[in-house]
């Protein structure tokens, strides 16, 4: 089963919109994805998103 995604309106102004679509461009994302991906990898550096499944928890590594 697919994730649920929830949408909402993001207000950016002009030169932030130019670096996410020029960066997107770079990966061959879309600015959906890129801004997606910036997202969760800062969740991921701050330690803020929850762990998979799948994930290594202190316990069984």
């Amino acid at each position: 089963m697919a994730k649920e995604t929830k949408n909402f309106v993001l207000r950016l102004d002009a030169q932030t919109m130019e670096a996410i679509e020029k960066w997107a461009e770079d990966e061959f994302r879309s600015v959906n994805g890129q801004i997606l991906y910036i997202l969760c990898e800062a969740l991921k550096k701050s330690k803020r998103l929850p762990k998979t499944k799948n994930e290594p928890t202190k316990s069984n590594t």
